[in-house]
């Protein structure tokens, strides 16, 4: 399989941040965070998912958690000072940041959304996430996603 670069690559390349990348045999049946982990023989906690949602006050936001969990709303909702959040249509998610499902990475979405990321990150010297295309995960140091995306770390599961 020859490597496609994607443009969440490109963004890093150019801002000189250091990454690898690694691909998996992609199952259309099973998009889920916790199936990438078991293609790549990880543990789901080291594997982040993209979650998009919308806040009444502010709007789409970002959110990569572990693989495993499940966005705490109300937490989120409490972080953002909004009173509600809820996760958007996934029909929406191409118009929104460029991105299918399965494929959404915090890097290099159409537009800069406030993007937080749940504080387990740092835990790991290294961490997964989307590359921007099914079948291809980007591995790089969490501090380098949280700087590059101007994210803010918080307990995000429930």
């Amino acid at each position: 399989m020859s490597q496609k670069t994607t443009n969440a690559m490109r963004l890093l390349t150019q801002a000189g941040i250091s990454f690898d990348t690694q691909s998996y045999e992609v199952d259309e049946a099973d998009l889920s965070g916790t199936h990438v982990a078991s293609q790549l023989g990880l543990p789901p906690e080291q594997v982040f998912k993209t979650l998009v949602a919308r806040g009444e006050k502010n709007g789409i936001m970002v959110f990569c958690i572990p693989a495993a969990e499940e966005l705490d709303l109300k937490k989120a909702a409490a972080l953002t000072r909004d009173k509600k959040i809820e996760m958007i249509h996934v029909r929406e998610l191409q118009s929104l940041t460029g991105y299918i499902r399965g494929g959404c990475s915090p890097i290099g979405m159409k537009k800069k959304y406030p993007t937080f990321i749940d504080e387990t990150a740092i835990l790991f010297d290294r961490i997964y996430v989307s590359a921007g295309m099914r079948g291809m995960q980007i591995i790089l140091r969490p501090d380098d996603l949280i700087q590059f995306t101007q994210a803010h770390t918080a307990d995000l599961v429930k």
